[in-house]
């Protein structure tokens, strides 16, 4: 249901001092649809296909996840928090990313897209139930909104650690270690996930307008501010419920599709020595550890045997609906308030033949990526 809570004239801004001088200037996007057809309250799962399922299984294991169910083409996971199943991954082909499902808040909201999109509502017939109406975004991404799932029961948790701060007078642990181990780092939930899309501002507005999110942060390219954002980091509206910084995340760029997807963890411990675990394991650390600056997140970025790229991150930002969207310039050194610098793997600028065919071909489609936006994007991704 639509959240009536009221929203100030001008919110507080809690965003100035670190990354954003000032808010939206006259006539800028304003980060938020007048009146949207429902508002989703979280991400409910991710879904891909995979050639291998029991690589995809291994990988899951050692990243921190559980299994909820398995069929004999079909992969559940889930975190260890209550709440539907994260991942779907069915046995395909090829490795890719099919789409997100996010959660209605009731069964009417679902009534209400449908009949708004001219989608019907329908059953889902495999593990957790529930009903779906099922959209496509204007970048061609497969979009579900479901509600009646099945949640999955809490399972035991890995509490984070107490920690030692101030003078011996104020600890809070005296005549007992602290030796976290090396093991998985148990994923709660899923957090977030990152698109990229050649018509940002036709896919931001869309699901604002469908889906409810609302923006937290505008990331623009350096001199091209007049042109609108190039990023935006959206988050659920639960009016004056805290809600992380971010849900969706998407930026202007020449590729469409799946960046990463992000999992939270109990605290930077669980982090680290779950980092250690996967590199004692040869997998491929992307970018990490550090803090972002938008959502202040700890971070810690790595690929599954498939280049699929997924983070764990702990300490994120929540906000409820009445702050406005932060402004800040794109650059990649912009991305982080500690931590080692970005890497190209992260950035995806990594050059190869397939990067360049893609902003070819980004160049000559009717969308938003024209030479001066290509050149903006790789400026800032070079600073």
């Amino acid at each position: 249901m639509n959240d009536p809570t009221p929203i100030p004239a001008r919110a507080a801004d809690a965003h100035q001092g670190l990354h954003s001088g000032q808010g939206a200037l006259r006539g800028e996007h304003p980060g938020r649809a007048d009146q949207p057809i429902i508002k989703v309250v979280d991400l409910a799962w991710l879904e891909f296909t995979k050639p291998d399922l029991d690589r995809a299984e291994t990988f899951a294991h050692d990243f921190g996840f559980a299994t909820a169910a398995r069929t004999e083409d079909t992969l559940y996971l889930r975190g260890a928090l209550a709440g539907p199943h994260c991942l779907v991954i069915r046995r395909g082909t090829a490795s890719r990313f099919i789409g997100p499902a996010f959660l209605a808040a009731d069964a009417t909201d679902l009534d209400r897209l449908g009949r708004a999109t001219g989608h019907q509502v329908r059953p889902l017939t495999e593990y957790g139930g529930g009903r779906a109406v099922d959209l496509l975004d204007p970048s061609g991404i497969p979009v579900r909104v479901v509600h009646g799932v099945a949640e999955e029961p809490i399972r035991p948790l890995r509490q984070a650690l107490v920690l030692n701060t101030g003078t011996p007078a104020d600890a809070a642990r005296v005549n007992a270690t602290q030796r976290p181990p090396r093991t998985p780092a148990q994923v709660q939930r899923l957090g977030h996930l990152v698109l990229s899309t050649r018509v940002f501002r036709r896919a931001l507005d869309w699901y604002l307008q469908h889906l409810g999110l609302i923006v937290s942060d505008f990331l623009y390219l350096d001199g091209q501010r007049g042109r609108g954002p190039t990023m935006a980091f959206t988050r659920c509206d639960r009016g004056s419920e805290p809600a992380d910084h971010h849900t969706l995340a998407m930026h202007l760029g020449p590729d469409t599709g799946y960046v990463h997807s992000a999992y939270q963890v109990a605290d930077l411990d669980v982090l680290a020595a779950g980092g250690e675990y996967l590199r004692e394991r040869g997998y491929h650390r992307s970018w990490g550890i550090g803090r972002h600056i938008q959502g202040s997140q700890i971070f810690d970025y790595w690929r599954d045997p498939d280049r699929f790229m997924l983070e764990h991150y702990t300490d994120g930002d929540l906000f409820d609906n009445t702050l406005e969207p932060g402004w800040a310039a794109m650059s990649a050194s912009g991305l982080a308030q500690w931590g080692p610098p970005a890497t190209r793997d992260f950035l995806g600028t990594t050059p190869s033949p397939q990067t360049l065919l893609k902003a070819i071909s980004a160049l000559r489609e009717d969308n938003e990526i024209d030479r001066a936006r290509l050149l903006g994007l790789m400026k800032a991704l070079s600073k």
